[in-house]
């Protein structure tokens, strides 16, 4: 039986997190009235196909749109997502309706964070978006709560699970990356179209998200470097296994003196981090502030469960009344930063190349180093071989990217390169 204290929830989507959510308010009804102090009732529910089967009291609207306009509900739960298109009209209008928005969908927040978060401010009521980065992890919560009391320097973390599948499977089993990635699509880790993941598209979405809290600043996903993991090679992973590393798509933000910095990359993790023993599917988030110091946190990023989960934290906090900012500061309290130039960012970095197995080529390539005041910390050379290339890793000192990236023009153009290196960036923990 409900009543007038209910929190009322509509629910747009009903595909994987969806159902999902909907299991769990069915599943952990008195747990959520308990810790709630009120009921979390579904009222209405949208989706392309009915879903089997359908809660009882609930309505069912074909259209989110017209369930957005339409419904009686305290909150609307966007699980369609897509940073633009139905998702973003839906929780636009909830909000000019002065109902509050609970969301998964992080494409949205990167693009749109800052007007929803105006929206939002203006019409007194929230906007919750705990399930858009790392999935059950309460990252959010962390940033905007947690660490209320200090200034964050850096957050990173590996936030992609179906980048992280990859590269672990890679190491284990000695196998390349477009075998792994096949591997990955079969077993639905991976999409048909990979490139949102495999590009780091998905973690510079989160990333900027994760900046926008950390550093209390406009979400600016324009400001992301985004290098994805396609040129990672079994023989990298081996070399980084030599080296004391492991090859993880990270994604990075910091402040500092200079400005802020938000890049994704490849990066060779260091076996001393945590982040390095985060394995298959799972996320981690590491943050550094003054007072808490480092904070790490992890566990699974995606899934019909883990995600809900977050969701319906995000549901709990309404039904208890909590009405944060959306970004934990007011929106004109918001900072603006300088964006440190991609080309400024210094870096150490591991270099693989192919070369033809003669007398004077690391002479040659020395010489393109120095002649971009780049030192070499370490070099790793392969025995010959009967094929007549072999392969050649520089570990180098930190350097800045104008400088790197014009070494590796150099070398590319030496004869006895046979192909362009990739970078892969050497993250300091």
């Amino acid at each position: 039986m409900s009543n007038s204290n209910d929190l009322k929830v509509a629910v747009a989507g009903l595909g994987t997190v969806g159902g999902g959510v909907l299991d769990l308010l069915d599943a952990q009804a008195d747990v959520l009235r308990q810790r709630a102090g009120r009921t979390v009732r579904l009222v209405a529910c949208s989706a392309l196909v009915k879903r089997d089967p359908m809660p009882k009291e609930a309505a069912f609207y074909p259209d989110a749109r017209a369930m957005a306009r339409d419904a009686d509900y305290d909150v609307l739960v966007e699980l369609i997502g897509g940073g633009d298109g139905i998702a973003l009209d839906i929780v636009t209008t909830a909000l000019e309706r002065g109902r509050s928005v609970v969301t998964a969908n992080k494409a949205m927040i990167a693009h749109h964070g800052l007007k929803l978060a105006n929206l939002a401010q203006e019409k007194d009521v929230s906007l919750g978006f705990e399930a858009s980065v790392a999935g059950a992890i309460p990252i959010i919560k962390t940033l905007r709560e947690g660490l209320a009391g200090n200034h964050v320097s850096r957050v990173m973390g590996i936030l992609n699970g179906t980048c992280n599948y990859i590269l672990t499977t890679m190491r284990a089993s000695g196998r390349d990356f477009a075998d792994v990635l096949a591997e990955a699509q079969a077993l639905g880790y991976a999409e048909a179209d990979p490139t949102f993941d495999i590009d780091g598209i998905d973690t510079a979405h989160k990333l900027s998200i994760l900046a926008g809290l950390a550093f209390s600043m406009p979400v600016d996903i324009a400001s992301v470097g985004c290098e994805g993991i396609r040129h990672v090679s079994a023989l990298d992973i081996q070399f980084a296994d030599e080296l004391g590393y492991r090859i993880k798509l990270l994604g990075v933000a910091e402040r500092g003196p200079d400005g802020v910095r938000a890049n994704v990359y490849p990066t060779m993790v260091p076996l001393a981090s945590p982040l390095a023993h985060v394995d298959g599917v799972m996320n981690a988030v590491v943050t550094e502030s003054d007072f808490a110091g480092r904070t790490i946190l992890g566990g699974r990023g995606a899934g019909a469960r883990p995600t809900a989960s977050a969701v319906v934290s995000d549901l709990v906090d309404l039904a208890r009344g909590a009405h944060l900012p959306m970004f934990g500061v007011p929106v004109d309290q918001l900072q603006t930063y300088p964006q440190v130039p991609s080309a400024l960012r210094r870096t150490a970095c591991y270099i693989r190349l192919t070369v033809t197995d003669e007398p004077g080529v690391l002479a040659d390539i020395a010489s393109a180093l120095r002649d971009e005041k780049i030192s070499m910390e370490q070099v790793l050379q392969r025995s010959r071989s009967p094929s007549e290339t072999v392969p050649v890793v520089l570990i180098l000192h930190e350097t800045d990217e104008a400088s790197l990236a014009r070494a590796i023009d150099r070398i590319s153009a030496l004869p006895t390169v046979a192909d362009r290196p990739h970078p892969i960036r050497i993250e300091a923990m």
